[in-house]
């Protein structure tokens, strides 16, 4: 699955009990509903998951990011889903994978894994070459497979601890280990030296909106479908770079599919 992100994915309802005997469930926000539908205030006083101790203010950060996310980039996303289609979406996000591969080899030389390095280096040849600029994926014909490695994956393998849970603005779930694997990943691309700089903040910003576009259903049920989206979102996080770090065996969280993708 692809990694998710601003404000990604992700079953902890969080129930409390007001003095006058009425049920409380927590929401993401400050705010929560009673059976009978009436708005109480809810004040997290403890953290919910030893891994949180900041979840107060992680809270407030994730109203922030549905706020702004509601304002904007869920509109991007479904103009972008209504305005491109599924097949020139697909060649786009082929192509943005594809410029990501040298990053991809340094982090796997990194890890210990020259062959997989190797493997990679060959894949962005063959897509960049026969595979036009990366708009056709050639591993489908029998060429080199996609490999997920980045700069937080080698710190988890040099030893790094997690750190404590974080929501970024804008950007959503992380910990300081991937949040620090994230911008040290954007300066390991060879790429990104020979491009303008207006290019890479526009593919960066292209990335982030293709992101969005393919988990509009995702996050709609998360925040809809959840008794409390904020520990829904962390677990589903958690699950997910578990499995990308090699902790889990499988990947729990998938990323819909693109109803206009062929």
């Amino acid at each position: 699955m692809r990694r998710i992100a601003p404000l990604l994915v992700l079953l902890l309802a969080a129930c409390a009990q007001q003095g006058d005997g009425r049920q409380v469930v927590a929401s993401s926000g400050r705010t929560a509903t009673d059976i009978t539908g009436t708005a109480l205030p809810v004040t997290v006083t403890a953290p919910t998951d030893p891994t949180d101790p900041y979840e107060a203010t992680n809270r407030r950060v994730l109203d922030f990011n549905f706020a702004v996310d509601d304002a904007a980039i869920r509109p991007a996303a479904v103009f972008y889903r209504n305005s491109v289609g599924g097949w020139t979406r697909t060649r786009i996000r082929n192509v943005l994978s594809n410029l990501n591969e040298p990053a991809v080899a340094a982090n796997s030389l990194l890890q210990g894994r020259p062959l997989e390095s190797a493997q990679t280096v060959l894949r962005f040849v063959f897509n960049s070459t026969a595979g036009l600029g990366g708009m056709f994926d050639l591993a489908q014909f029998g060429g080199p497979p996609r490999l997920e490695r980045d700069f937080g994956q080698t710190l988890y393998t040099w030893g790094l601890p997690d750190g404590p849970y974080l929501m970024v603005p804008i950007v959503g779930p992380s910990n300081p280990r991937e949040l620090t694997g994230s911008v040290v990943n954007g300066f390991m691309n060879p790429l990104s030296y020979f491009i303008p700089l207006g290019a890479n903040l526009g593919r960066g910003a292209v990335e982030g909106l293709d992101t969005r576009e393919q988990n509009i259903e995702t996050l709609d049920e998360v925040r809809n479908g959840s008794l409390d989206a904020y520990a829904r979102l962390r677990s589903l996080w958690q699950q997910h770079r578990n499995a990308e770090l090699g902790r889990t065996t499988t990947n729990s969280i998938e990323v819909l599919d693109d109803p206009g993708a062929n």
